[in-house]
C-alpha cells in the first residue's frame, strides 16, 4: 500500500510528465546514428574543425525540427537510389512523388544552412 501511495504521489508531483515525455520523443525522433552520419558527412564536406562540428550538429538539429525522421529517411533513400543508376532506378529520377520527397529535404537543408552557417 505504501508503495502504491509513493508511486501515486510521484505521478501527481510531476504534472504532465507523461505528456512531456511523448513531446520529447516526437521532437527527437531521429536516431543518434542517423544524426552522427549526417554530422560526419557534413564535416567531411566542410572541414574537420570544432566549429564545423558545432555547425553540422546545429544543421541536423534544424532539419530534425522541420522534417520528421520518416520523411528524412524517404528522401535519403531516393537520393541513394539515384546514385545507383540503371533502368530500374529511373523511377527515382523523374517520379513526382520522389521529387517532392527530395524537395522537402532540400528546403529543410536550406533552412538549416541559413540558421547554422
Amino acid at each position: 500500500m505504501r508503495r502504491l501511495a509513493l508511486l501515486l504521489g510521484t505521478a501527481l508531483a510531476v504534472p504532465g510528465a507523461a505528456d512531456a515525455q511523448s513531446v520529447a520523443d516526437q521532437l527527437n525522433d531521429y536516431p543518434t546514428a542517423a544524426r552522427a552520419d549526417y554530422v560526419f558527412a557534413c564535416m567531411a564536406t566542410n572541414g574537420q574543425t570544432r566549429e564545423m562540428l558545432d555547425r553540422c550538429a546545429c544543421s541536423i538539429d534544424e532539419i530534425a525540427a522541420i522534417l520528421p525522421y520518416e520523411k528524412y529517411l524517404e528522401a535519403e533513400t531516393v537520393l541513394s537510389m539515384r546514385r545507383v543508376g540503371g533502368e530500374r532506378m529511373s523511377f527515382f529520377q523523374s517520379a513526382a512523388m520522389a521529387e517532392n520527397m527530395v524537395a522537402d529535404l532540400r528546403r529543410a537543408q536550406a533552412e538549416a544552412e541559413i540558421v547554422c552557417f
